[in-house]
């Protein structure tokens, strides 16, 4: 297949694709397909795994590079637990929902969580997706005897592209709050796919709202601010002097007056003698 044969969106002559399939693996689990399908759009490289069941339904999660490869390595921790289990009784009643080990995974605004589960039918391991706190949750069932083999798909993959998601790799600067005015302003710094950017949030009792500024932008805001700040600056300034000249004026118009009254006073009481 050609590599215009593997691109999504219009493909007319200088057109930049949007979405690119850079390869694919299907493994067959018992009754179950997984496609491991690894992709590139303008953010960069990812996998998007799809579960086909026997009777049709389809779910999909999407793992960045290095959630992959921790993945990868859960997996191992995962399969080496489910081999020291005991075999499985189909009569047992399973306990805590079934639930035999969990472990999360967190990748900027996602939660994947991993539960090692077992109901009547078996053990499988349970892949769940969240995108934002209370988001959709997107889910995958791997049956426990597959865990293995979904590993070694996942570590070619990995040995293949890396596991670098590219972006600043170092410490981003701390959280910082201010308070004006009963208003709170909190200003964030994070990091996703698209790169790093800043939250501002203003906070009051009945009421939240935020904005978020790419970092490349940041300079253009303070240029702005800064601009903003010595106009103001200027004005307070030209408005000061205003004041004080006023004042100076009022204060040598009070003196003439002053001394006019008093001039005429004493004109009177020359007058008089």
């Amino acid at each position: 297949m050609s590599e215009l044969e593997n691109t999504r969106g219009n493909l007319k002559d200088g057109y930049v694709p949007f979405e690119k399939e850079l390869s694919s693996k299907m493994l067959q689990i018992q009754t179950k397909r997984f496609y491991l399908d690894v992709k590139e759009n303008k953010r960069g490289k990812f996998i998007k795994v799809a579960e086909i069941a026997a009777d049709g339904r389809r779910d999909q999660i999407f793992l960045a590079l290095s959630t992959a490869a921790e993945f990868r390595d859960h997996l191992t921790t995962f399969s080496n637990y489910y081999s020291s289990l005991g075999p499985h009784n189909p009569e047992s009643s399973p306990s805590d929902d079934g639930k035999l080990k969990s472990e999360i995974m967190i990748k900027d605004n996602r939660r994947y969580y991993l539960d090692l589960k077992e109901n009547n039918r078996g053990r499988f391991l349970r892949v769940s997706q969240t995108v934002n706190r209370g988001g959709f949750r997107s889910h995958l069932a791997i049956p426990a005897q597959g865990m293995i083999e979904f590993r070694n798909a996942l570590s070619d993959i990995v040995d293949e592209y890396g596991c670098e998601d590219g972006g600043f790799q170092g410490e981003l600067p701390e959280s910082q709050h201010v308070r004006v005015e009963g208003k709170s302003f909190h200003f964030d710094v994070g990091q996703n796919s698209r790169g790093i950017y800043m939250k501002i949030s203003e906070v009051q009792p009945t009421f939240r709202t935020a904005i978020t500024i790419p970092e490349r932008s940041w300079t253009r805001f303070r240029d702005i601010l800064e601009d903003f700040c010595d106009k103001m600056e200027g004005l307070e300034a030209e408005a000061a002097a205003e004041r004080e000249a006023k004042a100076e004026s009022n204060t040598q118009e009070t003196k003439a007056v002053d001394s006019t009254a008093t001039e005429a006073e004493q004109a009177k009481t020359n007058e008089e003698q």
